[in-house]
């Protein structure tokens, strides 16, 4: 059965499902568009929602990024059966995303002056706020949200690589935790080969 996943040629809300896909050793088209380009009109008026990435499988389509990931974690056992612990990862990765709302204001602003305020309150006070969290959820976890490796720890490392693309920074060297994670999933089997071919994000 085919699989392709439709992204940008950024990490973006796509990496972690690369991350995913290739930890789990499964093939698919990493298919990219030029975000200069876009939108292009015949791809987005075929989304469902207008928007990337998009999942296909077969004849089956999935969008929205959570989504994608969850169903691709809960095919590699990284996602637990316990209705709880789904639960708390759920929550996590949902905080994670809070996190990344804040940095998308910064990136769609486009006067000088406001960009540079809104990137002086995500390093003074959105990221101290959220990666005190992040850091004390991981040392609680043995290292991992939930406590073993599953799809909300890949989806962190995703959302932590573009924020630092985008602010310029590496916004968690404060987090311990954080900065261990990364390293983790960035060296996984599968993951690893990956990194070591894929070409350079700008922005």
């Amino acid at each position: 059965m085919s699989k392709k996943l439709h992204y940008f040629h950024l990490n973006g809300l796509a990496e972690s499902i690369r991350y995913l896909l290739h930890y789990a050793g499964e093939k698919f088209e990493d298919v990219r568009y030029d975000r200069s380009e876009w939108p292009i009109k015949s791809v987005k008026d075929s989304l469902p929602y207008g928007q990337l990435p998009l999942y296909e499988e077969g004849s089956k389509t999935l969008n929205q990024s959570l989504a994608i990931a969850r169903y691709v974690a809960n095919k590699t056992n990284l996602l637990p059966s316990d209705p709880w612990q789904q639960a708390v990862l759920d929550a996590a990765v949902f905080n994670i995303y809070d996190f990344w709302g804040k940095v998308g204001a910064f990136i769609r602003e486009t006067d000088a002056a406001k960009k540079a305020a809104i990137k002086k309150e995500l390093l003074t006070e959105v990221v101290p706020y959220y990666f005190s969290r992040f850091e004390k959820e991981l040392k609680a976890g043995n290292g991992y949200f939930g406590g073993k490796l599953t799809w909300a720890d890949f989806i962190l490392v995703g959302i932590v690589e573009t924020a630092d693309l985008f602010l310029q920074e590496t916004i968690e060297k404060n987090y311990p935790s954080v900065v261990a994670l990364v390293k983790k999933i960035q060296t996984l089997p599968g993951v690893k080969e990956y990194i070591a071919t894929r070409k350079p994000y700008t922005v």
